[in-house]
């Protein structure tokens, strides 16, 4: 509540959860006149339980602008105010702010550091702002909307069954012909995304195949891709020969280089780099594992409920 940003309004949602949230949230409610709690008690049918939050999220609140994010995110007092300073210089309709993402330990920084160069090249945030590219970024972390701008969209009501919605917000709103961006906010955006590599593997079993659209042959091709670029290189600098040797060289250079230029804007060692084909191999299992899992389950679980792949298909965006 130390945020300095005037006539501001926190709506907190407390979707079905099964510990004290609830209670603490309507206790704190009682002395911070500007927390609005919201308790979702049942999920309608159609829906998946997050874009449902964040669209009740919505319909509580009443300001000009609205910052969806989540519950685990820490922000710097001013964040709101330098952002909203943005957007109204650079007349944008939608801001999403890149924060920091804490990392422990070797394997978090192996695996964190080259999903950031997969988001990059993927999504390419520079050309976000660019109306003549197809490209678009949401961070689920830190997503600021203009109202008229979220509702002639059509709200998360198109995302209702959209795993990764807070990327495709991004996609609808610049669909829609309105004004995208996305900055880099460093420290004043910061939260732990998922505690170990355990953690991290079961965290994206949802989101990995999702984020293919649950297409076998887009999983397929970023599989195939995942070891021709950055596993076999290395390898044919170890144990290649001549042209060989000489063509995974030039390969193994673009790759470091990409490594270090993310891994400095995540504040991580530029030797963490050196880790490329390890967080290579990494990633092929997390997305062949997200596939076999979901695919395997026919749909993902979330939070305690079900939902089946060909609802979740239908959904996709």
């Amino acid at each position: 509540m130390e945020i300095d940003y005037p006539r501001l309004e926190i709506v907190a949602v407390d979707d079905r959860s099964k510990d004290t949230t609830g209670r603490i949230l309507d206790e704190f409610a009682k002395t911070h006149s500007r927390l609005r709690v919201v308790h979702v008690d049942q999920l309608p049918k159609g829906w998946l339980g997050k874009p449902h939050g964040l669209q009740k999220a919505y319909e509580a609140s009443s300001g000009e602008w609205l910052l969806f994010t989540d519950a685990d995110v820490r922000f710097k007092p001013d964040v709101l105010r330098r952002a909203i300073s943005l957007v109204k210089a650079r007349c944008l309709d939608h801001l999403s702010l890149l924060g920091d993402l804490d990392m422990v330990g070797f394997w978090e920084k192996v695996l964190i550091t080259f999903f950031g160069i997969g988001f990059h090249l993927g999504a390419n945030p520079s050309q976000a702002s660019n109306p003549k590219s197809s490209r678009y970024v949401g961070v689920g972390a830190f997503q600021l909307v203009g109202r008229s701008a979220y509702e002639k969209s059509g709200t998360h009501r198109r995302l209702a069954m959209e795993v990764v919605e807070d990327m495709k917000l991004g996609k609808i709103v610049k669909q829609s012909g309105f004004r995208s961006e996305c900055a880099v906010a460093q420290d004043f955006v910061a939260l732990r995304w998922h505690a170990g590599l355990g953690n991290l593997v079961r965290g994206v079993t949802k989101n990995f195949f999702a984020g293919s659209g649950y297409d076998l042959t887009i999983v397929a091709g970023q599989l195939a891709g995942l070891v021709m670029m950055n596993i076999l290189p290395f390898a044919g600098v170890v144990f290649g020969h001549g042209w060989i040797r000489a063509l995974s060289a030039i390969a193994v250079m673009i790759a470091l280089s990409f490594h270090v230029g993310v891994a400095r804007v995540m504040r991580v060692s530029p030797l963490y780099a050196l880790t490329h084909p390890l967080g290579a191999a990494l990633f092929f299992y997390m997305l062949l594992r997200s596939t076999v899992v979901t695919l395997k389950q026919g749909g993902i679980i979330w939070r305690d409920t079900f939902y089946p792949l060909d609802e979740l298909k239908r959904g996709v965006v």
